[in-house]
């Protein structure tokens, strides 16, 4: 399968006053169509700031980052909004719905900076499509108050979806969720995953990044682990080490 992302010795470091603090140090990666990759690290791993490069939401300090084979490292604050718009689905911990807009009206919010000129015809009717890939289009004119955590977030993924992305990124998508609410989200991103939608989650959560098909972990802004969630018991084993290092630094902090 074609690569969709690759990384090329990427680095990100910000300039705190007299003291710079390297977040990613050298990361090379691929990432190829119809993965699905959950990111794991204590904080301060770099993880989100790892996440919000492969957004477009920062740029590198150096190395080059390919989005669809397009460098993205360099581009302007307009190019990288576009590609944003165009490319990428974003799923927040938080979903970020507008409190006083139905949920079909969030989900077609992105179409209305999209370059592609829609009717409000074809806005709908997309947006409508959306919340049935997710089941919620019998609630497309509810509000966000009256719809529940899951269903708010099942919501959030139609929004991100709307564009036909060619990556939905996640931040801690279950993050506000029970355990079985946030089973039955993963259970729409694994759909989503199995009709073919490359889809990268930053999580704390093991259960949750067994889901995954792929889990990276990364340590002091470097990948340590690359593992095939199929070999489920080296998988486990990385991730209950880095638990196991993030309770040990919790308690002698």
């Amino acid at each position: 399968m074609p690569a969709v992302v690759q990384l090329e010795d990427i680095h990100k470091i910000y300039d705190s006053g007299e003291v710079q603090v390297h977040a990613v140090r050298g990361i090379s990666l691929e990432i190829n169509a119809g993965e699905f990759i959950a990111i794991m690290g204590a904080s301060g791993s770099g993880k989100s700031t790892l996440m919000n490069l492969l957004g477009c939401l920062d740029r590198p300090t150096r190395g080059h980052y390919r989005l669809g084979g397009i460098d993205v490292s360099n581009l302007s604050a307009n190019e990288l909004a576009d590609i944003r718009n165009q490319r990428l689905g974003f799923v927040f911990q938080g979903y970020n719905l507008l409190a006083r807009t139905t949920a079909l009206e969030n989900v077609e919010l992105p179409t209305l900076y999209s370059k592609r000129r829609l009717s409000t015809r074809e806005m709908e009717a997309r947006a409508l499509h959306c919340l049935e890939i997710v089941g919620l289009s019998p609630r497309s004119g509810h509000f966000p108050s009256q719809l529940s955590g899951g269903q708010q977030q099942r919501v959030a993924i139609a929004r991100a979806l709307v564009n036909e992305p060619q990556i939905l990124l996640a931040d801690e998508p279950t993050g506000n969720l029970d355990s079985k609410t946030s089973a039955e989200v993963m259970g729409v991103f694994q759909k989503l995953n199995d009709d073919g939608i490359t889809i990268v989650m930053v999580t704390h959560e093991l259960d949750i990044a067994r889901y995954c098909k792929r889990n990276l972990i990364i340590r002091d802004g470097r990948v340590v682990s690359d593992v095939l969630v199929a070999d489920r018991t080296v998988a486990g084993d990385e991730i209950k080490k880095l638990q196991e290092a993030e309770t040990a630094a919790k308690l002698t902090a």
